[in-house]
């Protein structure tokens, strides 16, 4: 890492693209630009199966459970290779950017986490199997009641809002870096 003083960061700390302690592994590329597609699939076909038509809906549906399936999937993957000694990634200095920065990686991780978990329990509530790309997935545990299952479905929705909203900001963010702070945060997970 430069330290030299004017670099843009708290603390005058600059990242060098191209240091091995700055730059996210080939693994945690993927699974990060993995999750980049699957969420925002994930959010489109929520947003736009109202629209469609009974046959193309149910399609639409489907594939949302079967994406969010491979999503709960990365989300493990990336909490598992994070957690492995050697994955983690020398951050910025330990100054207020680091640390929302963290926050931020952190929350997505807990909502991504939570909302994958309100998935299987909003299908499962409603008495109705998932289904992985047509293999069905029986619920686990008896139906519940119609407000439980509405309080479910809302939380899964403003949950999912946040998500974009918070991951628009992120990307939002790296975007100043590259573009106004020129530092090179951007092109660690490119």
């Amino acid at each position: 890492m430069d330290l030299s003083p004017g670099s843009g960061f708290a603390g005058g700390t600059h990242l060098v693209v191209g240091d091995e302690s700055t730059q996210y592994d080939g693994v945690s590329k993927i699974l990060h630009w993995m999750t980049v597609v699957l969420v925002l699939t994930q959010f489109g076909l929520a947003e736009l199966w109202g629209f469609a038509a009974r046959p193309e809906r149910h399609l639409m549906i489907v594939a949302h459970m079967s994406f969010g399936i491979l999503l709960t999937g990365v989300i493990i993957s990336r909490i598992v290779w994070r957690v492995i000694p050697g994955h983690q990634l020398h951050g910025l200095p330990n100054g207020w950017d680091e640390r929302l920065a963290r926050a931020v990686h952190y929350g997505l991780y807990v909502l991504l986490s939570l909302q994958a978990v309100l998935g299987f329990v909003l299908r499962w509530s409603g008495d109705e199997a998932m289904s992985f790309f047509g293999l069905l997935i029986p619920p686990p545990f008896p139906p519940v009641t119609k407000p439980v299952h509405d309080f479910i479905a809302t939380a899964h929705n403003w949950i999912g809002w946040t998500i974009i909203i918070i991951a628009c900001g992120h990307a939002l963010a790296a975007l100043y870096h590259h573009f106004v702070l020129r530092d090179g945060v951007l092109r660690r997970m490119l």
